[in-house]
């Protein structure tokens, strides 16, 4: 009922009445100020005006069950939706709950991840109240050859998100980093448990570093948050609720070819790499070039002094000449 109500006075700012409550959600007048007063314990600031009804006056910063179901405006993404106040890895348990049978799209969220990790086993820490951990189930009908191109997908949708939001420009760093002001704000880990050619599930984890303040010296020259970067508070509900608006759109833009072509502009526009010069990491042949953007698989083009190549997300990571970007 909390959902319910929370929704209700989410879309209107002006007085909602008992009575329209009670006829709406089926319920009691004494149900409802027990929901108020439920609300209120958790943060919300709730005005009640007689002979006027109920008004939301300010909303916290918190992720709850409530809070993202009443926000949520998506066709699919999140019907099931998992939400916890600390988790080992929501990828972990993504997967896990793969295993159990939820269905596509179950969205599993959490407001501290003990034990995250990004790309090549390294560790993303998440304490509470500060990011966003989350992860996205999918079980799509596509070639496993293709899966690794929703990892881009994702980034081009929180790119998306936190520049509405913001208002300020989020690049994505190839493949899948979301940088501001060459600092990174956001790693993606998109994991996945097929046959040969069949695709059992395959896990899409976000996080974002929203209002942190401060970063371990180790890595305080290439991290950054929302609030470091636009001074602004940004709501980790809100934002969650926008990256996967903008994600469901273009994933189904994606799952018409199982390719980015009809994506590689808009991607190539919020590249930071683009038209850069870049070191290629290949461990077995390392090379400098520049990059010229994607291609419809989501390969890197970048231009050295002899020829063209297409660098693989998989296998290599792409660096700026001078530093990470």
């Amino acid at each position: 009922m909390r959902t319910e109500l929370l929704t209700m006075l989410r879309e209107t700012n002006e007085y909602v009445s008992g009575q329209k409550i009670c006829e709406t959600l089926g319920v009691s007048r004494t149900a409802v100020w027990k929901a108020v007063n439920q609300l209120r314990k958790s943060g919300y600031e709730i005005e009640a005006v007689s002979n006027k009804g109920y008004r939301l006056i300010s909303i916290p910063d918190i992720l709850n069950l409530h809070e993202l179901l009443s926000r949520r405006k998506t066709k699919w993404i999140g019907v099931d939706t998992l939400c916890y106040e600390t988790i080992d890895s929501t990828n972990a348990q993504a997967k896990r709950l793969a295993e159990e049978g939820y269905d596509n799209g179950t969205l599993i969220v959490a407001d501290c991840q003990n034990a995250g990790k990004g790309r090549r086993g390294r560790s993303w820490e998440s304490p509470a109240g500060t990011t966003i951990s989350m992860t996205l189930l999918l079980k799509p009908d596509i070639n496993p050859n293709n899966a690794s191109m929703i990892t881009l997908v994702a980034a081009l949708a929180v790119s998306k998100a936190i520049t509405k939001l913001t208002g300020v420009p989020a690049g994505i760093k190839w493949p899948n980093d979301i940088v501001m002001n060459g600092k990174k704000v956001c790693g993606i880990l998109t994991e996945m448990s097929a046959q040969f050619d069949y695709v059992n599930h395959i896990v899409v984890g976000i996080g974002i570093n929203v209002s942190t303040e401060s970063f371990p010296e180790e890595i305080r020259d290439i991290a950054t948050s929302l609030r470091l970067e636009t001074g602004k508070l940004i709501s980790r509900a809100e934002l969650i609720e926008t990256v996967w608006e903008y994600f469901e759109e273009d994933y189904e833009t994606y799952l018409q070819t199982q390719d980015l072509q009809n994506l590689v502009k808009d991607y190539n526009a919020r590249l930071v790499n683009m038209h850069q010069r870049v070191k290629v990491l290949d461990p077995k042949e390392p090379f400098e070039g520049n990059a010229r953007g994607i291609t419809p698989k989501g390969e890197l083009m970048v231009d050295t002094w002899e020829s063209r190549k297409l660098v693989s997300s998989g296998e290599v990571s792409v660096r700026g000449i001078y530093g990470y970007v």
